[in-house]
């Protein structure tokens, strides 16, 4: 069993990693099967966080109101992972964002990473899902706050020590790190019918423009489009 690692967990807006965005990053380091320090903090998103999100995560747009930027936590989480093996649930969806956010701030961010989903797949065929949720109840993991990044990263830890209890042995291989790698995903700029309409429902409804529009990817215009259609604060 790998006694020194991070396990970490983020959540976002959306599914990716090109067009959503981080909204919180929950981690800790272990160290000889130990929780020696954590990293949880929340991430100020550039654009409203969407009401299905809250619903799932529970976290609001007035909960991230005073966060730090993107450009100040995720270097310092970059930071706090240092040269650890990482270990996640379905652990690439998580990774593709952390890296994608990494890159665009000038940063590498190449690890190495246990995949507890993976392992799951492998030792409980039995089970109709593999999701956190259903193994920790499974395995009596309690988990008080699912959703959140910090409870789900000490869960998806508990679980990694549960699986590697009962199945190391005799599956070894599927416990053993691996490269990562991420997703690719290429954001497509807004259109200019997108910016055009934009601009439009900005001036009707009297809203300055705080987004660059340049810069604006498709997904992103598509969102604020349905934001003011919606009468949604933005």
């Amino acid at each position: 069993m790998l006694r020194s690692y991070v396990a970490f967990d983020i959540e976002t807006t959306g599914l990716s990693p090109a067009e959503n965005e981080v909204i919180e990053i929950g981690a800790l380091k272990v160290r000889e099967g130990k929780v020696c320090e954590r990293f949880i903090e929340f991430i100020k998103p550039r654009f409203s966080i969407p009401a299905s999100i809250t619903r799932l995560t529970g976290i609001s747009n007035e909960m991230v109101d005073s966060a730090r930027s993107r450009e100040q936590v995720i270097p310092d989480f970059l930071q706090f992972c240092g040269e650890d093996v990482l270990i996640g649930h379905n652990i690439l969806f998580d990774y593709s964002f952390i890296k994608k956010n990494a890159e665009n701030l000038g940063h590498s961010f190449e690890k190495q990473g246990i995949d507890t989903l993976k392992i799951a797949r492998v030792v409980h065929k039995d089970l109709p899902s593999r999701s956190l949720g259903v193994l920790c109840e499974y395995y009596q993991i309690k988990n008080p706050a699912a959703h959140r990044a910090y409870h789900d990263a000490l869960a998806t830890a508990k679980l990694y020590q549960t699986l590697a209890h009962y199945y190391e042995e005799r599956e070894p291989q599927i416990f053993q790190p691996s490269v990562l790698v991420a997703r690719s995903q290429k954001s497509l700029p807004a259109t200019q019918k997108q910016r055009k309409l934009l601009e439009r429902l900005a001036k009707e409804r009297g809203r300055e423009q705080t987004w660059e529009m340049e810069q604006l990817t498709r997904a992103e215009a598509s969102r604020l489009i349905g934001a003011f259609l919606s009468g949604e604060n933005l």
